[in-house]
């Protein structure tokens, strides 16, 4: 699907701050008491703001945090796992792989969408050399807001 005329230049714009997101998000360390860390402080951020979402935070293929707030359901469970999915799979956010889709610079059109969500939550969790590591996951927003408030974790969780 190729985007109008006006909204690729916006779309554009989108792609280099979630790639500008992923540089950011370089870990010195990740530990089990780190991906609980990441977790508490979305969970924080999101009842601080009375937001409706479910986090995850993975440490390779283990479960390390998990949380909901009011106004999720188990259909946010369901998009969280859809979205590690596409993640593990590219290595890349789930963002940035939905804006890349939606410029055609990616077509991901052949990801089974029972098993891949092209929406943006899921963070990928790197080591300062780049080895993939783990995820943190945000469902229950508009895709952008879920990567967002992931991202801002990640800020959070660096800054100490």
């Amino acid at each position: 699907m190729t985007p109008t005329r006006d909204a690729r230049p916006k779309l554009l714009a989108l792609l280099e701050r979630v790639r500008a997101d992923e540089r950011e998000s370089l870990l010195p360390a990740f530990a089990h008491a780190d991906a609980v860390d990441l977790g508490s402080r979305a969970l924080t951020l999101a009842v601080e703001r009375s937001l409706p979402v479910a986090i995850r935070v993975t440490r390779g293929d283990q479960l390390a945090f998990h949380a909901v707030t009011d106004g999720t359901s188990a259909d946010n469970d369901a998009w969280i796992e859809r979205k590690i999915r596409l993640v593990r799979r590219l290595e890349i956010s789930s963002l940035q792989a939905r804006v890349r889709h939606e410029l055609d610079d990616g077509d991901l059109g052949w990801l089974d969408p029972v098993h891949y969500a092209l929406a943006g939550g899921c963070i990928p969790l790197r080591m300062a050399g780049g080895a993939l590591v783990g995820t943190l996951t945000v469902s229950g927003l508009p895709d952008v807001q879920d990567h967002d408030l992931a991202m801002e974790a990640v800020r959070a969780h660096l800054a100490g």
